[in-house]
């Protein structure tokens, strides 16, 4: 997997899960993330990490686990999907008491599956073909107001998880959902929230601020100007900034900022805020009484300027990958705000320096910073449904409902050089397993990719 640079434009926001040229078929193979559990009995496969706010909806997190019946026998298996909220260090959780809040839970039995009309994704038909009989869908759908993947960049030399908004999917074998999940039987897969920019634009920001004297009848008019609303990651922001000196004081100086706040929406609501870029006028760029300036400021926004600031909001990561400044977050009902987490906003800060003790001129302007929609060069397999294709009750559903159990589960076996279609892979690396598509059934040009097995503490119990 590709490192992303902070500073790129295409950081990280979404884990493109891209598609792998298959040579020998000349056509393009889906990737799927897997995740096995640490005995093997229990494996998880995904179609993406990156699950997207539309703002109207968002997109469900849907896949199949593949279990061992002989393992499993009369018990049952539940996939979880938690959002929370993590404002402490994990080795400040002491004697029961962890410092953070669940802002969504979600949970379904996928084992024995339950009687539903909902019909299967393309995915989950394809994987279940491929992988046989043994393979259960799961299908999660989680609401338009829950909070974004944020954290929030950790003071040097802490460990640990940093603080900030996460979402893992958990699959585990147990007898009730509330079960505790034992460590060699239970799956934890670290997921992300995101959302793109909107491609409706709003206005142009502009803002017109004055500042006069008691005895003076003239004042100091200052103009502030962006040239759009909408940014993304890594473009440059031009200010547009107009002076108009009609006082008898002098502007000495011209400070224009991007600073980022960040409200923790939490027990109570606190602000932080934080300069993330920065330009000043040069020396002997002076506004005079009865001069005006009009100049025009630009500043780029980067975390790899910013790599030394503490408590920086940033966009929730996968695996160890860097990451870039958290985008901006758009609310669509006010009144879920203390859902949300953490609420991130950008503002450009324009400051007048006035001498001889004139005070400051100052004027902000807020825009938005976030990541744009990527180019849909091919329709999000899971976001398609096959008509007709439903999940019935009983041990032979997903094969009626998938088709073709056996045969791919002997495909599978064939191409994994392990033998065993569950064996869990450690490392950050990817770990590509090509499977052979039947020449009749195009669907099964799959590819699994081992999931990273990320450092997830807090509701496991060691076996």
């Amino acid at each position: 997997m590709n490192h992303l640079p902070g500073s790129s434009p295409r950081s990280p926001a979404p884990s493109p899960d891209p598609d792998v040229d298959d040579g020998s078929s000349k056509k393009q193979a889906t990737r799927v993330f897997k995740k096995s559990s640490s005995n093997g009995k229990i494996t998880v496969y995904l179609g993406k990490r990156d699950f997207v706010d539309h703002i109207s909806h968002v997109d469900p997190i849907d896949g199949v686990v593949l279990i061992d019946p002989d393992y499993v026998k009369d018990r049952k298996v539940f996939g979880h999907v938690l959002a929370a909220f993590r404002y402490g260090r994990e080795d400040l959780d002491v004697l029961g008491l962890t410092f953070r809040k669940d802002l969504y839970l979600a949970s379904e039995q996928i084992f024995p599956p339950q009687e539903t009309d909902r019909p299967l994704t393309r995915l989950q038909e394809r994987l279940i073909r491929k992988l046989g009989p043994n393979a259960y869908p799961f299908y999660f759908e989680v609401p338009p107001h829950c909070p974004a993947s944020v954290s929030l960049q950790p003071a040097p030399g802490d460990t640990g998880k940093p603080c900030g908004v996460d979402y893992e999917l958990k699959a585990f074998v147990g007898e009730t959902p509330e079960d505790k999940p034992h460590k060699r039987n239970s799956v934890r897969l670290a997921i992300r929230k995101i959302m793109y920019a909107p491609s409706k634009l709003g206005e142009q920001p502009s803002i017109e601020v004055s500042k006069e004297y008691i005895l003076k009848p003239n004042k100091i008019h200052l103009e502030a100007s962006l040239d759009k609303e909408l940014y993304h990651h890594g473009e440059s922001l031009a200010v547009n900034v107009h002076i108009a000196n009609n006082s008898s004081k002098t502007v000495k100086k011209i400070k224009v900022s991007v600073r980022q706040f960040a409200d923790i929406c939490l027990f109570s609501t606190a602000q932080y805020k934080c300069t993330v870029a920065e330009v000043e006028s040069e020396d002997g760029c002076q506004v005079a009484p009865g001069f005006t300036l009009s100049k025009v400021f630009t500043l780029t926004p980067l975390l790899a300027n910013n790599k030394d600031k503490w408590g920086l909001a940033l966009d929730g990561q996968l695996k160890h990958e860097d990451t870039n400044l958290a985008s901006s977050t758009l609310i669509a009902d006010p009144s879920q705000r203390e859902n949300l987490g953490i609420i991130v906003q950008y503002k450009v800060k324009v400051k007048l320096c006035i001498t001889p003790l004139g005070g400051d001129l100052v004027a902000e302007l807020p825009f938005i910073l976030m990541h744009p929609k990527p180019d849909d060069d091919e329709p999000v397999i899971g976001d398609h449904r096959s008509p007709g294709r439903t999940v019935l009750v009983g041990n032979n559903a997903t094969t009626t409902a998938g088709g073709g159990g056996a045969g791919g589960g002997s495909d599978l076996n064939k191409n994994n050089h392990s033998g065993d279609p569950t064996a869990a892979k450690d490392g950050d690396g990817p770990n590509l397993i090509q499977l052979d598509g039947d020449e009749n059934c195009p669907d099964d040009d799959i590819i699994f990719e081992d999931f990273a097995r990320l450092r997830l503490k807090g509701a496991e119990t060691e076996a």
